[in-house]
């Protein structure tokens, strides 16, 4: 895709998770390996907002740890405005470090206690050598009103902010490096609903002013339909839909996408018919076999208990299903004929 920002293809990533040596040898056991993202791809375009959903455990913050290079792929590519980033490339990984920046989902772990608030925006302009002297001050001061704070706030410590007020702190010193691109890893989360609208709205706003692009992780959908452009399904380490946003509340391809939106409160009261969530996601050190989603798809059949299904095309995106296809779609996204 010519307008990709960030293109990840086949993204894998394992963590040994064995027992120590001398254990293994005498219980004769191999090693043991999880599994936290298998075969992930997926296109950011540049000035968009692309969201990860998913719950607990499918690898939504694994895969943002490897994008702004806290973690090594075990395999796959990461491509940044067109350049491949990775281990093996430490000059690739500085030239596009300034132009990525994330959002932690806990503002007051993410932020140095020790430090005034001032210094820690200061910090990346600094590394970077983008400004030095006064203008760092000048800059900082510019950063706390651009989030909404006070300029005077720069010579106070975290711990005297409120939770909302911490993560405009982090968000200002994610601007410091004049980033293109920001990861950001259930950013409201930790917050009260009135304050996440608040960050949000932000959020966007910056988004508008810089042209960002956001990588943006949630496990709430109401979260994800106000802030993205298209959405893609994490289930147990793979992608499995892959969407525009709008499209995938009204038309979901995926049993796994069609059990979220059921989870989510029905506030306008419609009526519809809804499944609960029913079991859970399996260990990702032993998965299903074929599709990991078969044990609790309603839907599943002998060939799902086999064979992985590959991403197909569907009206609306991409999914990786046995059942999308032709009249079956029908049952999968509740229509009827």
């Amino acid at each position: 895709m010519t307008d990709s920002f960030l293109s990840v293809t086949n993204l894998t990533r394992y963590f040994d998770v064995s027992k120590p040596w001398l254990n293994r040898v005498l219980e004769r056991e191999d090693k043991t390996f999880l599994t936290a993202t298998d075969n992930v791809s997926f296109d950011i375009r540049k000035g968009e907002t692309f969201a990860l959903v998913g719950e607990s455990g499918s690898g939504k913050s694994t895969i943002a740890k490897m994008i702004v290079g806290l973690l090594a792929p075990s395999d796959g590519t990461i491509e940044i405005a067109g350049r491949r980033i990775g281990p093996d490339d430490p000059d690739a990984i500085r030239t596009v470090r300034r132009r990525m920046q994330m959002i932690f989902q806990d503002p007051f772990a993410s932020l140095n206690p020790r430090w005034r608030v001032g210094d820690i925006i200061a910090e990346p302009i600094r590394t970077f050598g983008l400004m030095s002297g006064n203008d760092v001050t000048k800059e900082v001061a510019r950063l706390l009103e651009v989030v909404g704070l006070s300029a005077t706030d720069a010579s106070k410590f975290p711990h005297e902010f409120s939770g909302g007020q911490r993560q405009r702190i982090a968000i200002a010193r994610a601007l410091s490096s004049k980033p293109e691109f920001m990861v950001c890893d259930e950013p409201t989360s930790a917050l009260d609903v009135s304050v996440q609208a608040q960050i949000l709205n932000l959020m966007r706003d910056l988004q508008d002013e810089f042209g960002l692009t956001y990588l943006l992780i949630s496990h709430d959908l109401s979260v994800v339909r106000h802030m993205a452009n298209r959405i893609g399904v994490l289930y147990l380490g793979r992608l499995v839909e892959v969407a525009d946003s709008k499209r995938l509340f009204v038309e979901p391809q995926h049993p796994y996408t069609r059990m979220l939106l059921d989870a989510v409160p029905d506030l306008a009261l419609s009526g519809r018919r809804r499944k609960p969530v029913t079991g859970e996601i399996p260990n990702p050190i032993n998965p299903p076999s074929g599709c990991a989603f078969h044990p609790r798809c309603p839907l599943a059949i002998e060939r799902c208990k086999f064979e992985i299904p590959e991403p197909r095309i569907t009206p609306t995106g991409t999914a990786a299903c046995h059942l999308v296809d032709g009249d079956i779609q029908q049952s999968v996204t509740g229509g009827t004929e």
